[in-house]
């Protein structure tokens, strides 16, 4: 934890008017170490752009290869060199209780990177997210963000977007 007094949930509104600032935003969480201890919930509706962003971070976290959407296996793990990557997607799942009876405590009790899509569908059965990404699709397609920080991890992670950094607020 950050030895001053950081009162959180800290919200930032980010806009990328394209895929390309997608992707830049995911090579910038991917700059962070705090990123490789992160759980990150991604929220929206369908179509919002939720894994087309996990597709970006694992791309620059340096999977090869096919990269699927987890909608039917409700998970994809990656084992990355020293870093372990889960891909959640609970989309389908009916009842928060399918989260406990399929073991996934665990995962989120092990080190590395959680990613989840559809988190409301198992509240209550969760950790608490370090960052929430809630991704809106506007008319003209591009993507207004939200990102919450909930925890000093998330904190560190929404640091990268500053008033410096060209990707802070596009629009």
């Amino acid at each position: 934890m950050c030895s001053e007094t950081v009162h959180l949930p800290i919200v930032k509104t980010l806009v990328w008017p394209d895929e390309a600032a997608t992707q830049a935003f995911a090579q910038a969480l991917v700059s962070q170490p705090a990123l490789r201890q992160a759980f990150i919930e991604l929220r929206g509706d369908l179509g919002a752009g939720k894994t087309t962003l996990v597709r970006h971070l694992l791309r620059a976290l340096g999977v090869l290869g096919r990269i699927k959407s987890p909608t039917y296996a409700v998970v994809e793990a990656y084992e990355l060199p020293e870093l372990a990557v889960w891909h959640f997607d609970f989309y389908r799942f009916n009842d928060p209780q399918e989260w406990e009876d399929a073991g996934f405590r665990d995962i989120f009790a092990s080190p590395g990177l959680k990613l989840a899509e559809w988190p409301d569908k198992v509240a209550g059965q969760l950790p608490q997210a370090d960052l929430v990404l809630q991704l809106v699709a506007l008319e003209d397609s591009s993507r207004q963000v939200t990102a919450t920080a909930h925890t000093a991890i998330g904190l560190d992670l929404l640091s990268t977007f500053d008033s410096n950094n060209p990707n802070k607020n596009k629009g």
